[in-house]
């Protein structure tokens, strides 16, 4: 019968390593988890906030969730962007209008991770080239998934057409402002500066 592995919070430290630096790695560690699981909640409280109120338009409603799901997906791991994105978006829902919420946790979902995917590995020389991307893409998926979902849910592909300008202009503008934020407002450099305290 083989052993069980030990579990990660009693895992000894590496052999050589006194106690005092295996505590100070643990709590390195520990600050890092906090800031990332503080930032992760704040864009999610921020998404489902901006799910609550919209602006109305013809076949529907434009919501401003786009900028914090986009904004989170730039600073935050592909977890992290999902959580704010798919979970976040399908909590807005669930909480104000409940019918579109699977939808909005695939589409939201996929986005955020497409565009956290590029601004954490693609063309890293290239930062704001790569978000630039990554958001384009994760925009089209997004606008693809739910004109797919609302031809689904309510079984009528015209009711996705006349929403599709929204659409697109919804995941245009949560893109533009998530990048002005992040690049020009100085949020990216202000996270990492954060993240670089937290291991330091």
């Amino acid at each position: 019968m083989k052993k069980p592995l030990p579990s990660p919070a009693v895992t000894a430290p590496p052999k050589g390593e006194p106690q005092e630096a295996a505590a100070a790695r643990r709590s390195l560690s520990a600050k890092h988890t906090t800031l990332w699981l503080t930032t992760t909640a704040m864009f999610m409280a921020a998404t489902v906030a901006l799910c609550s109120f919209s602006i109305p338009v013809p076949g529907g409603h434009l919501y401003l969730c786009d900028v914090a799901i986009c904004m989170a997906a730039i600073l935050l791991d592909p977890l992290g962007a999902f959580l704010v994105g798919g979970v976040g978006s399908f909590l807005g829902d669930l909480l104000f209008y409940p019918l579109p919420m699977f939808v909005s946790l695939a589409s939201h979902g996929v986005q955020a991770v497409i565009i956290s995917l590029f601004a954490h590995y693609v063309m890293k020389k290239h930062p704001l080239a790569s978000a630039s991307v990554g958001t384009l893409i994760g925009g089209v998926l997004m606008v693809i998934g739910y004109s797919l979902g609302r031809a689904f849910l309510y079984a009528t592909p015209e009711y996705a057409w006349l929403k599709l300008p929204y659409e697109i202009l919804q995941a245009a503008l949560g893109a533009v402002l998530a990048l002005v934020l992040c690049f020009r407002g100085g949020l990216r450099r202000l996270y990492a500066k954060m993240v670089v305290r937290a291991k330091s």
